[in-house]
Parts: structure tokens; sequence; C-alpha cells
């Protein structure tokens, strides 16, 4: 960390190194977190500052809601049959959907993005792209709450 002098030039100033924490999250929105798992946490003496150190990972709260919703439908229904049925309906609605997508204005490498993070069709992350003036983290989060 960065040490300094104090102004008597007696004693050093360290951040301390806080042991034992595990993860740190940062909430960015209603949805969205950052978490840093085994982070390197220290305290900056007489001040309420932390500094974090490590690989932060952004979190996705709604996409987690809807997969775990998921999971409880696909334990929930009694046969294959009943699984069989959702899965054949939705490729019929992507296929429909997929018709020439006006994509001006709009970065390809963003659209990929919003594909593989709300697993939408390529039209609805056009639309949604669209919709939010390109903005990537609304996008994601109009396609994940909708």
């Amino acid at each position: 960390g960065e040490a300094s002098w104090s102004r008597t030039g007696r004693a050093w100033t360290l951040p301390i190194a806080l042991l034992g924490i595990v993860r740190v999250t940062v909430k960015k929105s209603k949805s969205i977190l950052f978490t840093v798992s085994q982070p390197d946490v220290h305290k900056a003496e007489k001040s309420d500052t932390y500094i974090v150190f490590g690989e932060a990972k952004i979190e996705d709260l709604s996409a987690q809601a809807q997969a775990s919703a998921a999971q409880q439908f696909t334990q929930g229904a009694a046969g294959g049959a009943a699984l069989e049925a959702p899965k054949e309906k939705a490729k019929i609605e992507e296929v429909e959907d997929e018709g020439e997508v006006d994509e001006s204005g709009v970065e390809p490498k963003d659209i990929e993005l919003v594909t593989s993070q709300t697993g939408c069709s390529r039209s609805k992350a056009v639309a949604a792209l669209k919709a939010n003036n390109n903005d990537i983290v609304e996008a994601i989060m109009q396609l994940s709450s909708s």
C-alpha cells in the first residue's frame, strides 16, 4: 500500500490489511452487483475508506432469479413430455422473431453481448439497444425484467 510519513516525521501510516474477508459485494443498481471473491482488503487509518484488490465479476440478480425459477419449474414438472412442449414453442417464437433486422447504428459486439447475457433473440437485443440509446446495461436490464 501507499506509505507516508506523519507531519512529525516519526511514524509511518500504512493501510491496515483486513484478514478473513471472503467476498466483497458492490451494488450498482437493483439487479446488478459487482463481486470480488477472495479479495485483498485494506482500511485506511483514521477514515472509513477501504481499498479492495481482486478480480471483480458482474452478477445479474434478475438473470439468477430467472434461472432459479426455471430450475424449480423443471424440477416440479412431472414428465419429460411436459418439458419438451415449452422448448418447441420458444423455438417457433425465435424463428418468427428473426426476420431481417435493421441493425444500423448498433454495434454488432453490443448485440452479441446483450444476447449472451439475456438469452434473447438478436432482433429483441437490437430493439432493446435502440430503445435505450445503445446503453448495454439498460438494454440487458430491460430484457431481464420483461
